[in-house]
This record gives structure tokens, C-alpha cells and sequence, in this order.
């Protein structure tokens, strides 16, 4: 597995903060939305951001696949099986969280080797924080563009549990948990929030569980993931107890629970 030097983590960090501000520059304007073909929504900020990613990728690491939430080619799984090593971007996760001006949607870019990820930037440029981790190397964080802090969560004292969820997708099942979580623990606490920032809440030690009870795709998880992982924590599939799996046929993502 590559390390943070041959990843280049530096350059990696600097494109997605390069991301955050064409983001930024459209989100203190007028934000105009069309639907794709799946009805999600779409901006001049996410294709902003998808175009500078991907062509800063491709100039740096011209023998590296790109795959992005926002390409317009993307490869098909009789190509992509092959790949042993990749490149997966959401230029703008939490478009809904975008559209709705509360701050919390994230870039992320994310490095998969043999399915897996292994190192991930995470950057939340209206909160102006930024994570990132290599599998093995650790996970940090800066907030404001200040001093890098290794991340090394801890557990909530006995008898607490802090759970976080999706700020705009609600689901019974998830509602099923805490009321689980409530009879096994004394003190539960559930905080809502948008895209990636709830996998980077668990990396942190803000929270303990994130379950995901509904449909995501790989771009929207690969970069947070790797940076649970660095932090020491876990995503595991919820269907086998085994670890998210990447590249598969159909990029969208079982149930899963971070932990």
C-alpha cells in the first residue's frame, strides 16, 4: 500500500480546498438547481468542482483512473474490474445540505487500491475543516487552516451512547435504533448532520455509531471511510459484518455501520 508521500497527500488536500472554494464561490450567490436522470439535485457548484478535480488528477497522476459522482463517461465494470488502483470523487456531498445553506456538505476525495480504500480527504469548506487519513499512517484534522490534530476517538463513558444520523434522510429503521440503543444505554444522544461529516464524527470520537439505513453510493463514503479507518475505527457492511466493499458491479452501497 502506498504511503502518504508517494499519495502525494499534500497535493490531494490542496485540490479539494481548490474544490471548496469554486463551491464556495457559488454558494454565495444565487443557487440554481436542475435534477439528474436519478431526480437527485444538481448545481453549477458540483460541475465546478467535479471539472477542477478531475483535471487536476488526471495532470498529476496521468496512469490513475478518476471515477467521480459527476462524470460524464463513466467507465463500465468490464474496464473498472481490472483497476488496481483509483481515484473516487464526490465533488459535493450534501448537495440537499448545500441547497439548504446549513454548511455541512463536504468534498471527498478518496485513493482505492484492490477495492479498499486506503487514504482519504475529506473538506468541509463553509466550516472551513478538513480531514484526511492513510490507512496504517493515521487521521488528522485542521479546522480554520490551523495546526494538523491526530484523530484518536475514544469511547463515550459507560453507560452513554452517542449516535448520528442523516440530517436529510430519516429512515424508520434508523428511528428503531435509538429506541434499541435506549434500552441498552442510560444515556442516549442523536445529532443530525449532512454528508460525509457524520462518517468524520465517529473518525473524531464526536460519536460513537453512524448506521446508515438507506441507499448511498461509493463516492459518497470511499474518502470518509479511509479516513474511519486511519482513525483506528471501522465501516462495516450490515448484511456480513464485513468491511464496505468498493469498485463492485452496481456503485451503490448496502446498509452499513460505522463504528
Amino acid at each position: 500500500m502506498a504511503s502518504a508521500a508517494e499519495l502525494d497527500l499534500e497535493f490531494l488536500i490542496a485540490t479539494a480546498r481548490a474544490a471548496g472554494d469554486e463551491i464556495l464561490d457559488v454558494y454565495r450567490g444565487e443557487i440554481a438547481v436542475e435534477a439528474k436522470h436519478d431526480k437527485s439535485p444538481l448545481t453549477e457548484a458540483d460541475l465546478r468542482a467535479h471539472r477542477l478535480i478531475d483535471a487536476r488528477l488526471k495532470e498529476h497522476y496521468p496512469d490513475t483512473p478518476v471515477l467521480s459522482e459527476e462524470s460524464s463517461d463513466k467507465a463500465e465494470f468490464e474496464i473498472r474490474k481490472s483497476w488496481k488502483r483509483y481515484f473516487l470523487v464526490d465533488p459535493l456531498d450534501g448537495t440537499k445540505e448545500f441547497i439548504k445553506r446549513n454548511g455541512q456538505f463536504t468534498v471527498n476525495i478518496a485513493v482505492i487500491e484492490d477495492d479498499a480504500p486506503v487514504a482519504g480527504v475529506v473538506h468541509a469548506p463553509h466550516l472551513d475543516w478538513t480531514y484526511w487519513g492513510v490507512v496504517g499512517e493515521g487521521a488528522f484534522k485542521t479546522e480554520g487552516g490551523g495546526d494538523p490534530v491526530r484523530l484518536d476517538p475514544k469511547p463515550s463513558p459507560e453507560g452513554k451512547v452517542v449516535i448520528v444520523g442523516s440530517r436529510s434522510h430519516p429512515t424508520p429503521e434508523m428511528d428503531a435504533f435509538v429506541e434499541e440503543q435506549k434500552r441498552k444505554y442510560s444515556d442516549v444522544e442523536f445529532t443530525a448532520m449532512g454528508s460525509s461529516l457524520k462518517l468524520c464524527a465517529v473518525a473524531e470520537g464526536k460519536a460513537d455509531v453512524y448506521p446508515r439505513f438507506g441507499p448511498t453510493m461509493e463516492w459518497d463514503t470511499g474518502a470518509a471511510h479511509a479516513v474511519v479507518k486511519a482513525a483506528g475505527r471501522q465501516v462495516y457492511a450490515h448484511e456480513t459484518g464485513r468491511e464496505l466493499p468498493y469498485n463492485k458491479e452496481n456503485l451503490l452501497n448496502g446498509w452499513f455501520i460505522v463504528r
